[in-house]
C-alpha cells in the first residue's frame, strides 16, 4: 500500500507541476518565441533527469519529478504553437492530426518501455535513458525546427484574457478535449478492472488498453485530414467525437469481453476525433499572436480532465458501483455537449 501511495505522489507531483506551468509557459512561448521554449524545456527535462541519477536517492527522485513536469509544462504547449505556426490554416486538422498520432504512440510505448528499463536496471537507468533522450531530442529540435519568431500583438488587459478564456469559442473545444481526455484516462485505468472481474485475464485486458490507445491514434490523422478537405466541421467533429467517447463509456457497462473492447473501440475513437479538431478549432479562434497562451489554457483542461475523470469514477465507484462511475461521466460529457450548444446559441444571439 505505502509504494501504490508513494507511486501515485510521482504521478500527481508530475501533472501538478504541468496544471500550475502550463498556461505560463504558453504566454512565454507568445512573448519571446516558441522554439526557445521548446528546446529549453528538453534541456530542463534532461537535467532532471541527471539529478536523480546522480543522486540516487527517494528525495531527489521527488525532486527530479517535480522537475520533469515543469520542463513537460515548456515543451508542450510550445510543441502546440509549433505545430500552428509552422502549418498553414488550411493544413491544421492534418498537422494537429499527425501531432495527436505521434503522441498517442509515446502514450502507449512509455509505460512499457519503462517498466523494461525499470525492470533491467532500475530507476537509475530509467532516469538516464530519459536523460539521453532528452538530450537528443533537443539537438534534432534544433537542428530541425525552424525559428519562428514572436508575432505583434496588442496590448491586453486582465478583462480581456478573462474575456477571450470565457468566450465560447474556448470553452467548447477546451471541454471537450478535457472531456476526451478524462475518458481516456478512465478507460486505461478501469476497464482492466472491468475485464477483470468479468473474469477476463491479463492478456484480454491488455488487448482492450492497446486497442484504445490505437484507435486514438489511427483515427487522429484520418480527423485531421477530413478536417481539411472540407468533408468535417471542427465543431461537427468534436459533438460527434464526444458522443462517441460517451457511447464507449455506456458500452463499458456491457459484461465480459464485448463490453470491454467495444467501450475501449469507441472511447479511442471518440479521443481521436475530439483532439485534433479541438486544437484546430482553437487556432482557428485565437489571434496568432495570443496562441500559445490559449494552447496552454487548453493543455491546462486536458490535465484537470485527465486527472479528475479517475477521480471521479473512482469515487462513484466507492460510493455504488464501478457501472455507475461510467454512466457518470458519460452524462457529464453529454451535459457538457450540450451546456456549450446553449453557450454559443446565447453569444450568437448577443452578436446579433
Amino acid at each position: 500500500m505505502t509504494s501504490l501511495l508513494v507511486l501515485g505522489g510521482l504521478l500527481a507531483l508530475y501533472d501538478g507541476a504541468e496544471v500550475v506551468l502550463k498556461p505560463l509557459f504558453g504566454t512565454l512561448a507568445d512573448r519571446v518565441g516558441a522554439r526557445p521554449v521548446l528546446l529549453g524545456g528538453l534541456v530542463a527535462f534532461a537535467a532532471a533527469s541527471v539529478l536523480y541519477v546522480i543522486a540516487d536517492s527517494p528525495g531527489w527522485l521527488w525532486a527530479a519529478r517535480l522537475g520533469q513536469g515543469a520542463a513537460a509544462s515548456a515543451f508542450s504547449p510550445s510543441a502546440s504553437l509549433l505545430v500552428a505556426r509552422l502549418n498553414p490554416a488550411a493544413r491544421h486538422g492534418r498537422a494537429f492530426g499527425s501531432y495527436g498520432f505521434y503522441k498517442s504512440i509515446g502514450y502507449t510505448l512509455g509505460p512499457l518501455l519503462g517498466g523494461a528499463l525499470v525492470w533491467a536496471g532500475g530507476l537509475r537507468l530509467l532516469f538516464g535513458v530519459l536523460a539521453i533522450l532528452g538530450v537528443a531530442v533537443a539537438v534534432w529540435a534544433a537542428l530541425a525546427v525552424p525559428a519562428a519568431p514572436p508575432l505583434a500583438k496588442s496590448r491586453q488587459t486582465v478583462l480581456d484574457l478573462a474575456r477571450r478564456l470565457t468566450d465560447p469559442a474556448f470553452l467548447g473545444p477546451t471541454g471537450a478535449l478535457a472531456g476526451a481526455t478524462a475518458a481516456l484516462s478512465v478507460g486505461v485505468g478501469f476497464l482492466p478492472v472491468s475485464g477483470a472481474a468479468s473474469g477476463l485475464g491479463t492478456v484480454a485486458t491488455g488487448a482492450a488498453v492497446s486497442v484504445l490507445a490505437g484507435c486514438a491514434a489511427l483515427v487522429q490523422p484520418q480527423a485531421g485530414r477530413a478536417l481539411d478537405a472540407g468533408r468535417m466541421t471542427a465543431r461537427g467533429g468534436v459533438t460527434a467525437g464526444s458522443l462517441i467517447t460517451a457511447a464507449g463509456l455506456g458500452c463499458a457497462l456491457l459484461p465480459g469481453l464485448t463490453g470491454v473492447l467495444s467501450a475501449a473501440a469507441l472511447i479511442g475513437a471518440g479521443t481521436g476525433l475530439v483532439t485534433p479538431l479541438g486544437f484546430a478549432a482553437l487556432a482557428a479562434a485565437t489571434p496568432a499572436g495570443r496562441l500559445g497562451q490559449t494552447l496552454g489554457a487548453a493543455e491546462l483542461g486536458r490535465e484537470l480532465g485527465d486527472a479528475g475523470g479517475p477521480l471521479l469514477v473512482g469515487g462513484v465507484a466507492a460510493l455504488a458501483t464501478l457501472m455507475y462511475g461510467y454512466a457518470s461521466l458519460a452524462v457529464l460529457l453529454v451535459l457538457g455537449l450540450g451546456l456549450g450548444l446553449l453557450m454559443r446559441r446565447r453569444a450568437n444571439t448577443a452578436h446579433q
